[in-house]
């Protein structure tokens, strides 16, 4: 099987890449991945480093937002797994023309490009975050969206452009939702990263308002597990929604954060909550258990055990990083993660 990976070089796609060319996730063996990555600040090629020698491996640095490359690219592949977006919600307060161009045009022209090549299945990778916020319960697949920040809005779009070019045109799309992620690799602007690394530079971590908001965690291996899933035996023109099964507060969260790397309360620093900051989200992940036989196999504890050691053991990854794209972090400055 030949399959297109966007957004490749970022965290989560390129655990996807990694898993599949190892023959790690279910029905992957003499898998062919090409990635297609632009290398923004979050795309990083060290990412990718475990498999760059693989012979099923082919990497393309460029943009979904270029239509004669985009067209280029997708020629020749049995499916596409769409990664690529911008992500950070404080990015998108502060500007989100990017957001729209990358997260609705760019997903408009893969389509396009997937529907005029005949690609086999298109798998559009989105967040809980479309739904906005819930108090209690959980949202099901049938959920309307109603994002409240311009990063969820413009993920929403390109949800809605994706299902349409089903119903539309007959293109094989299936839309994965997930809860928040963590683990391995993930660019240090967001919540556990950015405090861990903090933390063990002995600098303080941010913590937005008074630390209620609730989020679900999914280690990344288990998402990837769910999107192979999802892949190979997805019902065309459905959503299915991917959670972890440990809903904390961001004040549970920071607890657990601080015993890790073994340090206390006060070396954390209380700023004022970020503008449209959604209280909770909460995914029922019944149909994807009861179709795909989908279930988080990385308990949260072991999870966030096995990341804090992972970012102890590296810092040639993570540290250029923080001096190269967050200079005020690296400087001892309180940046504000994304959470």
């Amino acid at each position: 099987m030949r399959i297109l990976v966007t957004g490749g070089a970022g965290f989560i796609g390129s655990e996807f890449v990694r898993a599949t060319l190892r023959g790690e996730l279910p029905d992957s063996a003499d898998t062919r991945v090409t990635v297609l990555d632009k290398l923004t600040y979050s795309g990083n090629m060290a990412n990718l480093a475990p498999v760059a020698g693989h012979p099923g491996f082919r990497f393309v640095h460029g943009d979904i937002c270029d239509p004669l490359l985009v067209d280029e690219v997708v020629a020749g592949h049995d499916a596409v797994v769409h990664f690529a977006a911008e992500t950070h919600v404080d990015r998108s307060i502060v500007s989100a023309a990017e957001f729209a161009r990358t997260n609705v045009l760019g997903t408009e022209l893969l389509l396009e490009a997937a529907l005029r090549h005949r690609v086999g299945r298109f798998v559009h990778v989105s967040t809980d975050e479309v739904y906005g916020s819930i108090t209690t319960g959980s949202w099901t697949e049938e959920s309307p969206p109603a994002p409240n920040v311009p990063y969820a809005a413009t993920k929403a779009g390109g949800d809605l452009l994706a299902l349409a070019f089903h119903r539309t045109f007959g293109l094989d799309v299936v839309v994965t939702r997930c809860t928040n992620n963590y683990g391995h690799y993930q660019f240090p602007e967001k919540v556990i990263p950015l405090f861990v690394t903090n933390l063990l530079d002995g600098r303080p971590v941010p913590l937005y308002g008074d630390g209620g908001n609730m989020r679900d965690w999914l280690h990344v291996s288990d998402h990837c597990r769910a999107i192979q899933l999802v892949l190979r035996s997805g019902r065309a023109g459905e959503v299915y929604h991917i959670g972890g099964g440990t809903e904390l507060t961001n004040m549970q969260l920071t607890a657990r954060l601080l015993e890790a790397v073994g340090a206390g309360w006060d070396m954390v620093d209380h700023v004022p909550d970020r503008q449209g900051h959604d209280l909770r989200y909460s995914l029922d992940i019944s149909k994807i258990q009861r179709e795909l036989g989908y279930v988080p196999l990385v308990s949260f504890e072991d999870g966030l055990a096995a990341t804090v050691e992972w970012y102890r053991d590296n810092r040639s990854w993570w540290e250029p990083l923080k001096e190269r794209v967050m200079p005020g972090a690296a400087a001892g400055r309180v940046m504000i993660p994304a959470v």
